[in-house]
């Protein structure tokens, strides 16, 4: 039998998933975590400098 990694005994898994209510929408905390992530990640992506922009000579 393969063991694999052994990653699985990093986290317990072996358990019902967490959910948050709200009126009518349902939403597991992983996924709102993972969605909080990405929107997080998008917001710094437009905020960050374009690399090399700054050296540019001639443009505005």
């Amino acid at each position: 039998m393969a063991q694999g990694w052994g990653l699985g005994a990093l986290i317990n898994l072996d358990h019902y998933g967490h959910y948050i209510q709200w009126h009518v929408i349902q939403i597991s905390v992983a996924n709102l975590i993972v969605i909080i992530l990405m929107v997080a990640t998008f917001v710094a992506a437009l905020f960050a400098p374009f690399p090399g922009r700054r050296n540019r000579k001639g443009t505005k």
